[in-house]
């Protein structure tokens, strides 16, 4: 069965007090529902665009697990405190078996 995976780009994070209160929020809740974080803001060598922002990574052993992380109550109530100075491109994208 293919992996599911999060990944998250923040092209703009203007208050990373907030951001770390999410991501005390979010780690439990993912690793909860079953997610392992394989990279989260380390270091980024670009090419094409040039794009150096944060990037965080999660796997899932499976799409629909990813899917259901993301749905699932504790998540959603760490993105109540994702705050409104972080911008994020957020997907759940699924792996080649």
């Amino acid at each position: 069965m293919a992996k599911g995976y999060w990944v998250s780009v923040y092209p703009a994070i203007s208050d990373p007090e907030r951001l770390t209160a999410y991501n005390k929020l979010a780690g439990p809740a993912v690793r909860a529902a079953g997610g392992r974080t394989l990279s989260r803001g380390g270091r980024v060598v670009a090419h094409e665009a040039g794009i150096t922002q944060r990037v965080v990574l999660i796997e899932f052993d499976s799409l629909e697990q990813a899917v259901a992380a993301y749905d699932c109550e504790a998540y959603q109530k760490a993105l109540v405190a994702l705050p409104d100075g972080v911008e994020r491109d957020f997907r759940i994208i699924e792996g080649i078996d």
